[in-house]
């Protein structure tokens, strides 16, 4: 494990196959987060956590966890939800992370808020999944326009791979409005977009209209709903990783899941600047008169 990350937490069974056509370990997973962590700290830290656990690996039985379980371990945190008073689970720190390791979690998604107020959500997120027959120039071409479209309204936006086929466009916005102000604007753009270019792009989530279009998922902006984090691995055979890009990488990558945890240290090592590091330090609001609009 990197020696920059320290943890209490020990690894039970470190040498268990979780991925086990790409042949990776409990033990590997936890030394790609030792990596990650400095990139990966604020985008999960505090924030409540939808995880995907594969005790057995990706070929067994996965599940998802919204709430704490019994045996789940000190550093993974829990707060209750107000509104029904249940345990929505968290970290806190990188014991935390490797916690969720040991408790066979492959996927990690977080909510669009944080813990300080699960009512105000601070991040819009755009989900572009690609139906058949779509190219990554296509999706390209869309994660740009939603960029536009965003920054037509003064919100700058960041992008990453799914770790799968797609893209996510994330804006980061302060945690004042709504999340049915948050969903209304993100609709509002997705379908804009749908409509201005019909036979590429669809707002619908019915899988009849996606063949050969893209579907703009816009249903990420809701309570409780999340979608796969920054660095998070998928639980797909070819153990894909969902990363961080600066906008102009995007012709290059050539697709959703270009960087997987056979890669993603070369990469990580490289990088000489975190292409999301200003995502904190960007200040914009939610244009809500578009949002109460589009109700």
């Amino acid at each position: 494990m990197n020696a920059l990350q320290k943890t209490s937490v020990k690894l039970t069974h470190p040498d268990r196959v979780l991925w086990p056509q790409a042949g990776f370990t409990k033990q590997a997973l936890a030394d790609y987060y030792a990596l990650a962590w400095p990139f990966m700290k604020p985008h999960v830290v505090a924030r409540p956590l939808a995880l995907l656990r594969c005790p057995a690996g990706v070929d067994e039985g996965c599940f998802f966890q919204k709430h704490r379980w019994e045996g789940a371990g000190a550093h993974i945190v829990a707060r209750e939800d107000p509104e029904d008073g249940k345990s929505l689970v968290g970290i806190d720190d990188f014991g935390g992370l490797i916690a969720l390791v040991q408790a066979g979690v492959l996927e990690i998604h977080p909510w669009g808020a944080t813990f300080d107020d699960l009512d105000a959500p601070d991040r819009l997120i755009f989900d572009l999944d690609p139906g058949e027959g779509i190219q990554w120039a296509d999706l390209v071409r869309a994660a740009r326009g939603v960029r536009a479209r965003l920054s037509n309204d003064g919100l700058r936006s960041f992008v990453k791979t799914s770790g799968g086929k797609g893209l996510h466009v994330v804006a980061p916005i302060a945690p004042r409005a709504s999340w049915e102000q948050a969903r209304a604007y993100a609709r509002a753009i997705a379908e804009a977009l749908a409509a201005a270019a019909p036979d590429r792009l669809t707002a619908a989530m019915a899988k009849s209209e996606r063949s050969r279009r893209i579907f703009i998922d816009y249903l990420r902006n809701a309570r409780g709903a999340t979608a796969v984090g920054a660095y998070s691995p998928r639980a797909r055979h070819e153990a894909g990783v969902s990363t961080p890009l600066a906008w102009r990488e995007l012709d290059s990558v050539g697709g959703g899941d270009r960087f997987t945890l056979r890669n993603i240290d070369r990469r990580l090592k490289s990088l000489t600047a975190d292409p999301w590091a200003d995502m904190a330090k960007t200040e914009q609001e939610l244009p809500l008169k578009i949002a109460a609009d589009a109700r």
